[in-house]
This record gives C-alpha cells, structure tokens and sequence, in this order.
C-alpha cells in the first residue's frame, strides 16, 4: 500500500521520448543520426580514414543525450554541462568543416563526396547547437560575489 502513495518515477522510454520533444533533443538526435549518415557514406569510400571523426561525435552526443535525457546533469553537479556541451559542439562543428572540405575539394568517390555533404550539414547543425547552448551559458554566468571584507575573530 505504501508503494501507491508514493509518484512513480518515468520509465526511461518515456524520459527518452519527452526529451525528444524538447528542442535540444531533437538537435541532439539529429546530430547522431548526421554522424551516423557520415560515418555510413565515409566507410562506403575507397578510403574510410575520415571516418573516425564521425564515429566520435555520434559517439559523444549520444552521451550527452543520455545525461541530459535521465537528468544526471542535475545530479551530477562536479561537471559544468553546458560548458562541456559547448566544447563538444564547437570541436565537433570544426573538425566536421574542415574534414567535409578536405573530402569534397580530394572528391573521387561518389560515397566520399556524399559523406563531405552530409558531414557539412552536421557541421551546421553543430553550429546550431552552440547557437543555443548560449542562453544556458549566460544563465550560469550569474555567480554571486564573495564576500570580500575581512572578518573579525573574537
């Protein structure tokens, strides 16, 4: 009987699914499944080197969909989350440029190219990401001061 006073918590396809509404969770999802897209096409070429680009940044937004879908930046208060999001996105959207350029300018492989297009496309979806991370940067730029007056010990 007790178990009925208490709430349940969400089950985690239901943690999932509502942080899929949100719109850091669409940009997430969409930024693994452009990896994914990547990482596809890139293995499909000749030369499947740029690969590992991709597989890191599917590799990492999935982990912060996770944390950010179960809530453990909230419970895990030792890491500053949205500054650790903003260097994720901002190396992520630099190496998938200049690795998508490099592709498309070599371009001898119809999968290479493709590959190049899509990485340019998460690019700007990386970018797009850091474009919202700004707002929750500037809400935790708000620290208050320490006090600094001396003082005095009896």
């Amino acid at each position: 009987m007790a178990d009925q006073d208490q709430p349940s918590s969400p089950s985690a396809t239901g943690r999932i699914s509502g942080f899929l509404r949100t719109r850091k969770g669409m940009v997430l999802a969409g930024e693994i499944i452009l990896s994914l897209i990547v990482f596809i096409c890139y293995v499909a070429s000749r030369s499947g080197g740029y690969s590992v680009v991709a597989i890191c940044e599917m590799i990492f937004a999935g982990i912060f969909f996770v944390v950010y879908s179960f809530e453990f930046d909230k419970q895990f208060r030792v890491i500053h989350w949205p500054w650790s999001d903003m260097i994720r996105v901002i190396i992520g959207c630099l190496l998938y440029f200049i690795t998508s350029l490099i592709v498309i300018i070599r371009g001898y492989d119809g999968a290479l190219i493709a590959g190049g297009v899509f990485g340019l496309i998460a690019g700007i979806l990386f970018a797009y990401d850091a474009y919202i991370i700004i707002p929750a940067l500037k809400k935790t730029a708000h620290h208050t001061p320490a006090p600094t007056e001396p003082t005095e010990y009896a």
